[in-house]
């Protein structure tokens, strides 16, 4: 029986390959640097969804590397659509509070159900509009006025 050795270029491919997934695995046991866990209980910034404690730039945990608007500089509809919601109701749009499924993966992960979604009246428009209001169990807040293409973390 005669044993080959392999060839030069194939003891190198293997070796390639082989960093390559050390260095996979070393990001996926640290983290992964600063992004969200993969079952969702993370989202980016590194802390549990819903902390409220302000970093020294003044935007809570769960709202960090989001654009941010404050309730005053929102409009005028969608800070009545915010009262509305915190004193649950009556909503104008039969589809106010149903579940917010978060397919465009956006916003942080979450399980089903902790997103609610609101409709924000959009003056002139003969439909609900694109604008929205999206909130999550942990009083965290979101507003769109795309249509779920962008989102800014409201800051209240």
């Amino acid at each position: 029986m005669m044993i080959r050795s392999s060839p030069r270029w194939a003891t190198a491919v293997v070796g390639v390959l082989l960093a390559g997934l050390l260095l996979v695995l070393a990001g996926c046991s640290t983290g992964g640097g600063d992004k969200g866990s993969s079952d969702g209980s993370r989202p980016p910034g590194g802390s549990v969804a819903g902390t409220r404690s302000p970093g020294a730039s003044g935007v809570p945990d769960w709202a960090k590397g989001m654009p941010v608007v404050a309730v005053g500089e929102l409009p005028s509809q969608a800070r009545d659509t915010l009262r509305l919601i915190d004193a649950g109701g009556p909503f104008p749009y039969p589809k106010d509070g149903s579940v917010f499924g978060n397919y465009e993966r956006l916003l942080p992960r979450q399980p089903r159900g902790h997103y609610h979604e609101y409709t924000v009246r959009t003056p002139g428009s003969r439909d609900r509009g694109a604008r929205r209001l999206i909130t999550g169990e942990s009083h965290e807040t979101y507003y769109t006025d795309d249509h779920y293409r962008t989102f800014k973390a409201v800051l209240r």
